[in-house]
């Protein structure tokens, strides 16, 4: 089952934005432009794993709505134009997950909403690709039902094309969540992983190579 993400948002680009990548990454969504429309509409339906709330909505500001979501024990995640230490000290205060100003790197946020939901317990661990499923708990791969023997780093990898599917991953990012320090120098170590997950798994033409940048799971 695919988490869902409520999105309460007045600015239509960056609501756009948001919406696209969530749908790219494989959350479904639901999208508010009003805050007092997104509270009511809570009543009927409620069955979110986490809110991404703008502060500043008409109809009812993301602090008052923050109010509904404790009442449904939903996890929210400000993100806001409001950049003032008071309004973010009151909005983590009163129990938000995170706070992210701005304008803000899409992948970036696709980064807190996954670990936000990792840290409640509402991630799902299961992600899948054509005929290829990967159990992130289990650390188990098949393809076409069948298992898959894939070494550490090569799961890793494809884990986390997999979190940020449709999205570029950069080697930076990579080599800083995977390796788990700032690598410097000779960086072909992603490229082998890669190559054997295109083999293993028949992703050949899944696994784009994004020059100068990193590497996208193309999902479509």
């Amino acid at each position: 089952m695919k988490n869902r993400i409520l999105v309460v948002e007045d600015d239509e680009g960056i609501a756009s934005a948001v919406a696209l990548n969530l749908q790219f990454v494989g959350y479904d969504y639901a999208l508010f432009d009003d805050g007092r429309k997104a509270a009511d509409s809570l009543e009927d339906d409620h069955a979110y794993d986490l809110a991404l709330l703008d502060i500043m909505l008409p109809g009812m500001d993301g602090f008052e709505l923050f109010g509904y979501m404790e009442r449904y024990s939903i996890p929210v995640i400000y993100m806001t134009a409001k950049t003032d230490s008071a309004s973010e000290i009151k909005g983590l205060r009163d129990g938000a997950e995170d706070y992210i100003v701005k304008p803000f790197d899409t992948l970036a946020l696709m980064v807190r909403i996954e670990k936000v939901l990792r840290r409640t317990g509402r991630l799902n661990t299961v992600y899948r690709v054509r005929d290829v499923e990967l159990n992130s708990e289990t650390r188990a791969v098949t393809k076409g039902g069948e298992p898959v023997e894939l070494q550490p780093l090569e799961f890793d990898v494809l884990l986390l094309l997999l979190k940020y599917k449709n999205l570029t991953v950069t080697r930076e990012q990579f080599l800083s969540e995977i390796w788990g320090y700032d690598f410097v120098g000779e960086t072909r170590a992603i490229d082998m992983k890669i190559a054997g997950l295109r083999k293993k798994l028949d992703l050949g033409d899944a696994i784009k190579s994004i020059p100068k940048r990193g590497y996208r799971l193309e999902d479509r």
